[in-house]
């Protein structure tokens, strides 16, 4: 008898071989009958026996641990990847191959509660079109209400399901349903049949696909709380990226720092005002960074930690190395956390270098042009072009400023002739005139433009008058020495106005015949003494007094001009 090679077979296949050598040699002893004892016959079929039932519990040992190696193989599938959908599928097509299905659906609540198929595949491993979907919705229904899974050999013959009409028409034979849960709630269930056997499913396939169902729970939960976490980290970061660019487009500085006054956080504008970058910034101390500003800074710091309340609308003056004296405003808020807490301070940074340098320039515009023609100019409008336009134009010049000047020092000089200057420099608001310039100690304003005054002839009249006041008062409070006047030559006629230079570097003023006019008669006055055009006297006659004086010859004129002088108003 020639004995089979075990070398390369299982102990299940070892087992079997071994019982058929016992029983090949058990049938060879009866049918010889060579006078073997009968108990050793009997005893032969009994090992052959025995042999035979260990072979298959071997084999349902080999099959249960070939299941647990496959659902220990799914198990780290499953929460290897947060890709569930594939996971699925892979791990039902291994599932439908332990227990012998025909087919396998898992199938999860939407939103609106309401099962659909997840993953649908069958024994080929291919995935299950809809027309090939039908189940028992019966078994499914009642696993749903129950959360308990449910095991039929022959879903026809039971009598829990043979009379329903879907496990009828669909020819339903064995149905295994499993639900699937997170944390005690029912989500889904897992569905596998086999519609042409019967009898294919057992409680260990029950255990196999339960199992199943717990992993599938488990990569469920995972892949949810990472779906969630994924889309909580997307909010997060948008809403940073809007926080940032916010923080970032904001005009004014901002700064940031800790209780240690260590600087945390800054925008593109703090860069700008403090004239360094972000990595200079972060990290260094609140006085350290602009260290000129710290002996004004951290009082009101230390004042703000006391009163854990904002301070506004502080303003300094200090010095940078790289831009000279600047001015800004802080506005202080202590920084506090969700509960409250303060955790820092914040610094809202405002450079008002340009602004008070503007306002300063303004407010000596407006001690040339009247405030009221200031408000209605349009910046916007403004055009480098000249308009024509009817003026009264006066010049003003102070008469004995070339010999007193002689006998004074620089700073006495300017001091005297700004005090002149002034005077005639009020005067001309006073009455709403434009002052266009101050040519060293002479003045020239004009009247009529660019606001329309019907009566702008007899208010540079009541200006040359006023000036003439506040020079006599002048005379109180300076020594003799320094009393000197006013000649002043006052015109009427045609000049073109308009915004003259470059756009850098502007000047509104009137070129034209009537300026220069203007200035001849103001030449031939004498301290004191107002001249007025003809053309200019025509228009305000009946609202004053004058002596007509010889005309006057003037270089640039064909004609002598006829003047009056002004004694006074009527």
């Amino acid at each position: 008898m020639v004995e089979e090679d075990t070398s390369q077979l299982n102990l299940k296949d070892q087992i079997l071989g071994l019982s058929r050598q016992v029983g090949r040699l058990s049938a060879t002893v009866r049918t010889k009958a060579i006078g073997v004892p009968r108990n050793v016959i009997d005893e032969l079929s009994q090992v052959e026996r025995l042999l035979y039932k260990l072979s298959r519990k071997s084999a349902a040992a080999e099959e249960e641990l070939e299941n647990m190696v496959a659902l220990a193989n799914i198990s780290q599938m499953v929460n290897s990847s947060l890709e569930v959908d594939e996971v699925l599928r892979i791990a039902m097509d291994t599932v439908i191959r332990m227990i012998s299905a025909e087919r396998g659906f898992l199938m999860l609540r939407d939103t609106d509660g309401e099962m659909i198929i997840r993953t649908a595949r069958n024994w080929e491993q291919e995935s299950i079109n809809s027309q090939e979907s039908a189940t028992s919705r019966t078994i499914i229904n009642r696993v749903i209400e129950s959360g308990e899974s449910i095991l039929t050999t022959d879903a026809q013959e039971d009598p829990r399901f043979g009379a329903q009409e879907s496990i009828i028409a669909h020819n339903m034979r064995s149905i295994l349903c499993v639900p699937l849960k997170v944390r005690n709630e029912l989500i889904g269930v897992i569905y596998a049949d086999n519609r042409i056997r019967t009898g294919i499913f057992t409680e260990a396939s029950r255990s196999v696909l339960s199992t199943f169902a717990n992993q599938v729970a488990i990569a469920i939960e995972n892949a949810r709380l990472f779906t969630s976490l994924r889309h909580t980290l997307a909010e997060v970061t948008e809403l940073k990226n809007l926080m940032d660019n916010i923080f970032s487009s904001i005009a004014s500085g901002v700064i940031t720092a800790d209780v240690q006054d260590q600087i945390t956080l800054c925008n593109k504008a703090a860069e700008a005002i403090l004239g360094q970058r972000t990595p200079q910034i972060i990290g260094q101390q609140l006085d350290k960074i602009v260290p000129s500003l710290a002996g004004d800074l951290l009082p009101y710091l230390a004042k703000m930690r006391e009163s854990d309340e904002p301070i506004a609308d502080l303003e300094f003056r200090h010095t940078l190395p790289e831009r000279g004296t600047v001015d800004w405003r802080l506005n202080l808020s202590p920084l506090k956390d969700a509960n409250q807490n303060t955790q820092g301070v914040a610094i809202v940074l405002d450079d008002l270098t340009e602004r008070k340098a503007l306002e300063a320039q303004r407010r000596l515009f407006e001690r040339m042009v009247s405030p009221a023609v200031i408000q209605q100019l349009d910046p916007e409008s403004l055009q480098m072009e000249g308009k024509r336009a009817d003026i009264t134009i006066l010049f003003a010049d102070i008469r004995g400023f070339t010999s007193y000047s002689e006998k004074q020092s620089p700073e006495d000089l300017v001091s005297v002739l700004n005090r002149y200057l002034a005077a005639a420099a009020e005067a001309v608001l006073a009455e709403e005139g434009t002052v266009d310039k101050f040519l060293g100690d002479a003045v020239m304003a004009w009247y009529n433009a660019p606001i329309r005054q019907s009566d702008h002839t007899l208010r540079a009249v009541r200006t040359a008058l006023n000036i003439r006041s506040a020079i006599e008062e002048l005379y109180t409070e300076l020594p003799k020495e320094a009393h000197l006047g006013f000649g002043v030559g006052i015109h009427y006629g045609e000049a073109v106005l308009g915004l003259i230079g470059t756009e850098k570097k502007i000047e509104y003023t009137a070129i034209g015949d009537s300026v220069n006019t203007t200035k001849r008669i103001q030449e031939n006055s004498r301290k004191n003494q107002i001249l007025i055009s003809e053309e200019a006297y025509n228009r305000v006659k009946k609202y004053i007094y004058v002596d007509k004086l010889d005309a006057l010859e003037v270089k640039g004129k064909s004609k002598p001009i006829t003047v009056y002088e002004v004694l006074g108003l009527r």
